[in-house]
């Protein structure tokens, strides 16, 4: 096998690594989307007693627009993010791997009513995550005074 053909096979595998976005994604009737079976997603709206994919939502103080601006911030100091889309009080973040160029999903809800951040984040491919999605909304939520 050709150093070129190689070359090309690397490319057109992690061109498929990014998978297709996903056209489902928003709030719908006050939500966001549930997670998959999958072990490669967390929600703040997952059963509480489901601990594979559940973590609780993050309250917040500031107005919505105050609070979406700081967390925006966090998540552009980030690297290989790609903001997808940006409402009143909802983020929309792609998040892509260093390596093999997997993309995840990541959505922020900002729940006026109950003054709660909720979240998901999803693999677009794959079963398990190691954890990332996880540890990505732990470290975007950490300590913020939102």
């Amino acid at each position: 096998m050709s150093i070129f053909t190689c070359m090309a096979f690397t490319i057109l595998f992690m061109a498929n690594c990014t998978g297709t976005r996903p056209d489902n994604l928003g709030i719908r009737s006050g939500k966001l989307l549930e997670c998959p079976k999958t072990p490669n997603c967390i929600s703040s709206y997952s059963d509480p007693a489901d601990k594979e994919h559940f973590r609780s939502p993050a309250p917040y103080t500031k107005s919505t627009s105050e609070a979406l601006l700081l967390l925006k911030k966090r998540i552009l100091d980030s690297p290989r993010t790609k903001i997808v889309k940006e409402e009143n009080n909802y983020l929309y973040i792609e998040f892509t791997s260093l390596l093999m160029r997997y993309v995840d999903d990541v959505e922020f809800y900002f729940d006026e009513k109950t003054k709660l951040l909720h979240f998901r984040s999803a693999s677009r491919l794959g079963k398990s995550d190691f954890g990332v999605n996880r540890k990505r909304i732990e470290t975007l939520l950490k300590d913020i005074e939102i």
